[in-house]
């Protein structure tokens, strides 16, 4: 499976963390400042009292064993109480508020991915799997939604406790301080040595994972096709290539991590060494106290606890980069087909539009010298033009490539021409909103698909607040009725994910009922019946008609006995119009219509003689 482009690109970008994602996905959690400005007072009261613990030990030892007295014992025992319950009680708030801005930043993050996802142009989904998206949606946000929530948020906390251990280091004898802290200068370097590293086998991770994704994707939606090929075995063998190259990379990145936090400790247990040893100098010099050097050697494991947390941050951070960087590629991945700032002002979005400034759509669809060329630099169409007249049915035939189903996207706007206009009413459709058509818009595909939920649901899915009578109505006007009464639930009938439990020619009826219902102005119907069978095709040929008129409608046909009776047909060949005229005048010409026609139609009876 091939790499997303958006993955290429990022593999070609500076290896090191950059700083301007993650103040992206913290302004995530800035999005929630009640619940951030409530945690920072209780992150600082559970560091200051990490801080008063080595103190209170000192004060224990130089006044209660080295003055051998146990005056004052309850008041210090009552003091210690109330720090442990005060920080018992931060702890249970800080975990309470990570928790809950976790959850907070993964439904921000989601809704506006999502709404991102319905912005972005069909292009788009050319050339993206569904693998690669899910494992953006799903993995990928919950991974950086929890480290924000709860390892930044943590990294507070240890700046704050590190700073304060070496300020009272350094104010009970800032020689011994000073010698205990040179040790961070060298946990520095070691962290920046072992950032690039981790970083490049992460980024290898990711990539294998959202392939990995994909993969599974495919594997399922084509199990079919696997087994009729015998590609198990090969398939198979693929599978194990990629999760083998996920399993060497994660084996070295976690390597490196491994050695990353021994290291650490090694370099904390050398500075505790430090301490004692300098320290137990002073003490029998009479320099220091011994409940000085307790608190001094307190501090100094301290120290190294925050700075661990800070290492494994880092290293989280370094892991997670490769998942900041997808999620961000995805949020800022900008649609190929998008409405000029003048036109939103007046028209709206497609998430907020404004419905009321809208002219009517009458229907009357022009082609003036489009050249419309792919970006892999594929031109399709060269200086086509055309002209529709409002409910004139237009049928587009032509070999497989030539340009049918260009031409029909170019309509609905999913694409835009390279060269020349695309005129609905006479007004260029880029000075109108997207919504705007596409809301006067009917489109059924080739490969029907339903969403997960009942007929009636996906019946009404362009008009939720169409009753049941009208969804029955639409459902009689293609005869797909008969079907559905008589399930045992009706229209109630759940259809399965993708539609399974039905067949495909009832899968199509179905979407032929949600496109009448939503009564668009201009109708698309892209080889609508050549997956389904000659029955099924008998039904919807005898409303096509009705359901057409007064309808401005393109027809891509595969069968050409569904187009007998449209106003015009074209036949496209390279991108340009060869012959065109009404079924009639095309057979006359004895052209290339003729032909295919003939050719189609003798397939055909030979067909149901030997099904006879």
């Amino acid at each position: 499976m091939a790499a997303h482009p958006l993955e290429n690109r990022r593999d070609e970008a500076n290896q090191k963390i950059d700083p301007r994602l993650w103040k992206r996905l913290v302004a995530y959690a800035l999005r929630h400042r009640r619940t951030v400005l409530g945690m920072l007072p209780v992150l600082l009261v559970v560091a200051g009292i990490d801080l008063l613990y080595p103190q209170l030990t000192r004060y224990a030892i130089d006044h209660f064993i080295g003055g051998s007295t146990t005056e004052g014992l309850l008041r210090y025992g009552l003091l210690y109480a109330a720090c442990v319950v005060l920080q018992g009680v931060g702890v249970f708030l800080y975990v309470r508020g990570s928790g809950r801005l976790e959850m907070d930043m993964s439904y921000d993050i989601r809704q506006d991915a999502f709404a991102r996802l319905q912005q972005l142009s069909f292009s788009f989904y050319d050339t993206t799997s569904v693998g690669w998206l899910m494992a953006r949606m799903v993995s990928d946000i919950a991974r950086l939604s929890d480290l924000i929530a709860w390892s930044v948020v943590e990294l507070v906390w240890s700046g704050v406790f590190v700073v304060g251990i070496a300020a009272v280091l350094l104010s009970m004898h800032w020689q011994l301080g000073l010698l205990v802290l040179c040790i961070t200068p060298a946990l520095a370097v070691l962290c920046a040595f072992f950032q690039k590293r981790i970083l490049k086998y992460q980024r290898v991770v990711r990539k294998t994972n959202s392939r990995i994704t994909g993969a599974f994707n495919e594997g399922i939606m084509g199990a079919m096709t696997t087994k009729t090929l015998v590609r198990e075995e090969a398939s198979a063998a693929e599978f194990q290539e990629l999760t083998g190259a996920m399993r060497t990379a994660s084996i070295r990145a976690a390597l490196l991590s491994a050695l990353f936090m021994p290291i650490v400790l090694t370099l904390g247990s050398v500075s505790t060494a430090i301490a004692l040893a300098r320290g137990g100098s002073l003490v029998l010099t009479g320099v220091m106290g011994f409940g000085t050097l307790s608190a001094f050697v307190s501090y100094t494991t301290q120290l190294f606890d925050p700075i661990q947390s800070l290492a494994r941050i880092l290293a989280e951070m370094q892991s997670a980069q490769a998942s900041a960087e997808r999620v961000i590629d995805l949020l800022d991945t900008e649609p190929d087909v998008v409405d000029t700032p003048e036109v939103e002002a007046e028209y709206g979005t497609a998430l907020a539009p404004r419905c009321e400034n809208w002219p009517p759509i009458v229907g009357r669809v022009e082609f003036c010298n489009v050249t419309f060329s792919y970006k892999t630099g594929e031109t399709v169409l060269r200086d086509f033009s055309l002209t529709v007249e409002p409910g004139q049915t237009i049928a587009l035939v032509g070999e497989t490539g030539a340009g049918k189903s260009t031409i029909v996207n170019l309509v609905c706007r999913f694409y835009e021409p390279t060269a020349g206009q695309v005129l609905i009413d006479g007004a260029d459709y880029r000075t109108r909103s997207q919504l705007w058509l596409h809301s006067a818009l009917g489109y059924v595909l080739q490969t029907p698909h339903l969403f997960s939920g009942t007929i009636a649901d996906n019946i009404r899915y362009g008009r939720r607040e169409a009753t049941l009578e009208e969804v029955k109505r639409a459902a009689a006007m293609v005869h797909a009725d008969t079907f559905i009464e008589a399930m045992p639930d009706g229209y109630g009938t759940e259809v399965g994910e993708g539609g399974g439990r039905l067949s495909t020619g009832q899968k199509q009826l179905v979407c032929f009922a949600r496109v009448i219902l939503a009564d668009p102005r201009v109708f698309v119907l892209d080889e609508a019946t050549s997956s389904i069978d000659t029955e099924a095709e008998q039904l919807i040929q005898s409303a096509i008609q009705t359901v057409l008129e007064g309808r401005t409608s393109f027809i891509v046909a595969h069968r050409l006995s569904t187009i007998r009776n449209a106003d015009r047909i074209l036949v496209i060949r390279d991108g340009r119009i060869t012959e065109s005229g009404t079924h009639e005048e095309l057979l006359a010409l004895g052209g290339y219509y003729h032909s295919l026609y003939t050719h189609q139609y003798r397939a055909e009876a030979t067909r149901g003689a030997l099904g006879a």
